[in-house]
């Protein structure tokens, strides 16, 4: 018997390796069933080079819940005592000081380091005892044992064939870990595709009404999984089942890439374009990392370009350096270069698809776009290539690559400025009128209602030469495109503030939205009244909406424009009744606000190049006097034609359909406009 201390400077090790090394206690199994599974491979290529000559036999891992204990066993390469001296009893760390300095930030590589890797069972034992026998010819079975102290034993024990048994007992405090399910989850989570086979007790049937054990070992892992194999190998409904046992409850993938190469880097895997249609966030997390069939995480941010954690499936490197405390990934040269190489396979297999199969890929593109107007926003590398199969759909669903919409739209769609103007709608319904009114014009209009879509506008204008976006209900469609001087207004001043003042009067008073009324020229076929909205202030709050740091954008009351069309014969009608019912009371308010104005005119003449202490104070006193007196009779104006707009029976109305038409009337304002339209019909 040979007893001795583990080869630590220190009594604290055991606390390190419980309360640091490891976060997750799950974690354990991973690590022991990873040793053994190591220790059979070791096996297995001694053999294959000769070096061994017995019968390999069945090569498998066991695991099995006895008592209190969990035990792992392996039919591989086994231990001798030299070995377990080295492997085991030499952790090679002079102290837990150390050992937190060397290892808390840059723990490259632990994880498979053989003997610490084992040191977790003692996160979840009270005592640990090691069953080996080695395959060398005459080795003898020995024992190991240790109960979390630095002291271990060592003595002669009996076991019939090479291998190796971990004995973990399990601790009061980790009794969860003595259920079946409890372990059965972690096997499938960590090992379901490690390439050695893992029995975890025996298959079960129906018999007689209920569940019984059968001889056949219940193999837990597939130990070739899809992503190992060769492509030529499989057909598309071998990447539907892999795809459907690792998310039993998605719908279908898109399709999928095959992830294989060599140098300068290791890593196989497949990734699948699951459909997507919105919630970004909900679908993260759906990569699975693994190292040589390891599982690891599924927190890939880093690896993966952050545009492609949207997609789901396996990546597998062993060349990925991890934390061992946490098991994420660190940040150097080979992760970079992995990010680099997956998002230009994913990239060329887009590609691919819309240059052999452009139908098919129009197809998909409802769900590809989140994918790619992703990219396209956080890797400049990525928009550079997607700009070429990135497609802009229109309102008739017809879809075209960025240089072909240029193509279509550019004789028509350019203002005096030269300026290229691209039309969108985000909301077919909502804007249906404005979308009509413009494509009776000539002109295309783009939808562009998706996650993303607002964001991605702004990028294009950045990135398209002299191109503007516009959404349609932003301005008249006679102001969407400015080609030439816009046509002058045929009305004094004095109507405008007839209709602005009567309709401004009018307009309904709505939370965090707020109405200024302009007349314009929009011809006698034109609506009569519409309301746009400021494309700038609009945009701003809808990026408010997706991007931190705009909240006071989204704080802001909406901004409208009532358009009231002065040739329309219903506006005139308006005008020309209120001109003779508001006669009578607005005549000595504008005569005396012509003298004043006139009065105004004279004193601000007055004072031209003088400084202010060269003007008389009477003149001053005057010149406020005036300017009160004019703020007064605007607002007798004001109060004039807001009391006539009260009787006038189209105004309201009016202003009823146009909120209508934008969704902007509901409750008593709407039974109300009802009541008054079969008033009016009568």
């Amino acid at each position: 018997m040979q007893k001795g201390n583990i080869g630590v400077t220190t009594e604290n090790i055991f606390p390190v390796i419980k309360k640091f090394l490891y976060s997750d206690h799950e974690i354990f199994l991973r690590e022991i069933v990873s040793n053994a599974i190591d220790a059979t491979q070791k096996l297995k290529t001694l053999y294959e080079k000769g070096e061994f000559k017995g019968e390999l036999g069945d090569l498998k891992v066991t695991v099995t819940l006895k008592d209190d204990t969990i035990v792992v066993s392996d039919n591989g390469i086994g231990l001798t005592t030299e070995e377990i001296d080295k492997y085991i009893n030499q952790i090679a760390l002079s102290g837990a000081t150390d050992f937190l300095e060397k290892y808390k930030d840059t723990a490259n590589s632990i994880i498979g380091h053989f003997g610490l890797g084992f040191y977790s069972a003692f996160m979840v034992s009270k005592r640990v005892e090691i069953v080996t026998k080695s395959y060398k010819d005459g080795a003898q079975a020995v024992k190991w044992s240790c109960d979390g102290s630095p002291e271990y034993e060592i003595t002669e024990a009996e076991r019939e064939s090479r291998g190796t048994d971990i004995i973990m007992y399990i601790d009061d405090e980790s009794k969860e870990f003595l259920e079946e399910s409890r372990i059965s989850a972690i096997l499938n989570k960590y090992c379901k595709f490690l390439p050695v086979a893992i029995a975890f007790g025996k298959k079960k049937e129906w018999k007689d009404g209920k569940q019984v054990e059968t001889a056949e070992d219940n193999i837990i892992n597939d130990t070739t999984p899809l992503w190992t194999r060769k492509p030529s190998e499989l057909k598309d409904e071998d990447y539907k089942n892999f795809y459907r046992t690792l998310y039993p409850m998605s719908d279908e993938p898109l399709f999928w890439i095959h992830l294989n190469v060599d140098f300068p880097f290791h890593l196989t895997g497949v990734l699948y374009f699951p459909k997507i249609k919105s919630n970004i966030d909900m679908q993260r997390n759906k990569i699975q990392l693994y190292c040589n069939q390891v599982y690891v995480t599924d927190e890939v941010e880093g690896i993966v370009p952050d545009f492609l954690t949207l997609m789901h499936g396996v990546i597998d490197s062993p060349d990925i350096p991890l934390n061992v405390s946490r098991s994420y990934l660190q940040s150097d040269a080979n992760v970079k270069k992995i990010s680099g190489y997956i998002s230009k396979k994913v990239s060329d297999r887009l590609q691919s698809i819309f240059k052999n199969d452009r139908a098919e890929f129009e197809e998909k593109w409802n769900d590809l776009k989140i994918f790619i107007g992703y990219g396209m926003l956080t890797e400049e590398d990525f928009y550079d290539k997607a700009s070429k199969y990135a497609l802009l759909q229109d309102t008739d669903g017809k879809k075209y690559t960025y240089e072909e919409y240029k193509t279509l739209v550019e004789a028509q769609q350019t203002d005096k400025e030269g300026n290229i103007i691209y039309l969108y709608t985000n909301n077919k319904d909502k804007e249906y009128g404005f979308i009509e009114a413009a494509t009776a014009k000539g002109y295309n209009v783009l939808l562009m209602d998706g996650q993303l879509d607002v964001a991605l506008i702004s990028l294009l204008e950045r990135k398209f030469e002299k191109t503007r976006f516009t959404r349609v209900d932003s301005d008249t469609v006679e102001r969407l495109i400015v080609k030439e001087e816009q046509k002058e207004s045929s009305l004094k001043n004095s109507e405008r503030d007839i209709l602005t003042g009567m309709f401004q009067s009018q307009m309904p008073k709505m939370e965090k939205k707020e109405f200024y009324v302009q007349v314009q020229a929009m011809g006698e076929n034109g609506a009569p009244m519409m309301i746009t909205q400021s494309e700038y202030m609009r945009r701003m709050k809808e990026m408010a909406a997706i991007q931190p740091g705009m909240s006071f954008y989204g704080d802001m009351a909406d901004m409208y424009t009532v358009v009231l069309n002065e040739e329309h014969p219903l506006i005139k009608r308006v005008l020309t009744d209120a001109e003779a019912g508001c006669a009578e009371k607005l005549l000595p308010i504008d005569s005396e606000n012509e003298t004043l104005e006139g009065r105004r005119k004279e004193l601000y003449d007055a004072r031209k190049d003088k400084k202010d202490d060269e003007i008389p104070q009477a003149e001053k006193d005057e010149l406020s006097d005036v300017e009160q007196k004019i703020t007064k009779l605007k607002s007798d104006k004001e109060a004039v034609l807001a009391e006539y707009a009260v009787g006038d029976k189209y105004v309201r109305q009016l202003i009823d359909i146009t909120l209508l038409q934008n969704n902007m009337l509901t409750g008593e304002a709407l039974n109300n406009f009802v009541k008054r339209s079969i008033e009016l019909m009568k």
